[in-house]
């Protein structure tokens, strides 16, 4: 599960700093359901663990991506702040980010994150997706 947060049409990004494998690329925050967690309840749980801010969720956003491994999908809902005055840390990453839309290709998205980049950019407004 991962949350496009956008607050005045920029996108939350955050880098990840673990595993060594992918250390230094970038994702949307979130992540797994635990046994018997709604899906939207485990992103918004996920949101305020690693950022240390509270989410609304929206719709959802393109269809399922395979992870690698091919156990799990990658599921993404739009999502703001719940606090648009919040300031989201990078608790467990190196950094955050905020993007514009033509600044989506200026950073090393995850796979399964940039095969989403079209629906990120329409959620942004951007005329290209």
């Amino acid at each position: 599960m991962a949350a496009a947060i956008v607050r005045e049409r920029r996108l939350l990004a955050q880098q990840r700093a673990w595993p060594p494998d992918v250390a230094g690329r970038w994702e949307l925050p979130g992540g797994r359901v635990e046994d018997g967690e709604a899906e939207t309840d485990a992103l918004a749980r996920e949101c305020a663990e690693e950022l240390g801010v509270h989410v609304v969720l929206g719709r959802r956003l393109g269809g399922d991506v395979p992870l690698p491994g091919g156990r799990s999908v990658l599921r993404i809902y739009a999502a703001e702040l719940a606090d648009p005055w919040a300031s989201p840390q990078a608790v467990e990453h190196f950094a955050v980010r905020w993007l514009d839309a033509g600044e989506l290709d200026t950073v090393d998205w995850l796979d399964a994150d940039r095969a989403l980049l079209p629906q990120l950019r329409a959620l942004l407004g951007d005329g290209r997706a």
